[in-house]
């Protein structure tokens, strides 16, 4: 079967996408494959572990391409494929129901991970935390 490959980054190179590994983090399957005009959209269920990573306007990688997300609704994301991705890429290929590959950006695993270690316990953000942060002062944020 096809794959897509890219070039690593140099040390002196440009980056300019999102920070993508080559490790899977899980699969995904593809609900929704839609052409307008010259572009595709593809609607693409996430599994959960994955999902709390993905946010509008981030990115994810699909069989090994970084994409940009468009939208998140429950459980599922969609991405607009670009004339450019589609000649360039084996996603012109994929349908409703096919398996894809999928791999969260990496600095929100990175996030989730410092924040758990500095208690060693997971915890949420609070207003005390951003109290004590210099984030908010004195009352700040405590309006009913």
């Amino acid at each position: 079967d096809p794959v897509n490959l890219e070039r690593a980054l140099r040390l002196n190179d440009r980056l300019g996408g999102h920070f993508v590994t080559g490790h899977i983090d899980g699969i995904g399957v593809v609900t929704e494959k839609r052409r307008e005009r010259d572009f595709v959209n593809l609607r693409v269920r996430v599994p959960e572990n994955i999902l709390k990573y993905v946010v509008p306007k981030g990115s994810i990688a699909i069989d090994g391409i970084s994409l940009t997300v468009n939208e998140c609704r429950g459980s599922e994301i969609l991405l607009t494929l670009i004339p450019y991705t589609l000649e360039k890429t084996t996603l012109m290929d994929k349908k409703a129901g096919d398996s894809i590959n999928l791999e969260a950006d990496i600095l929100g695993k990175y996030v989730e991970r410092l924040l758990g270690h500095r208690s060693g316990k997971p915890e949420g953000l609070d207003l005390s935390f951003l109290k004590e942060h210099g984030i908010l002062k004195g009352d700040e944020g405590l309006h009913d």
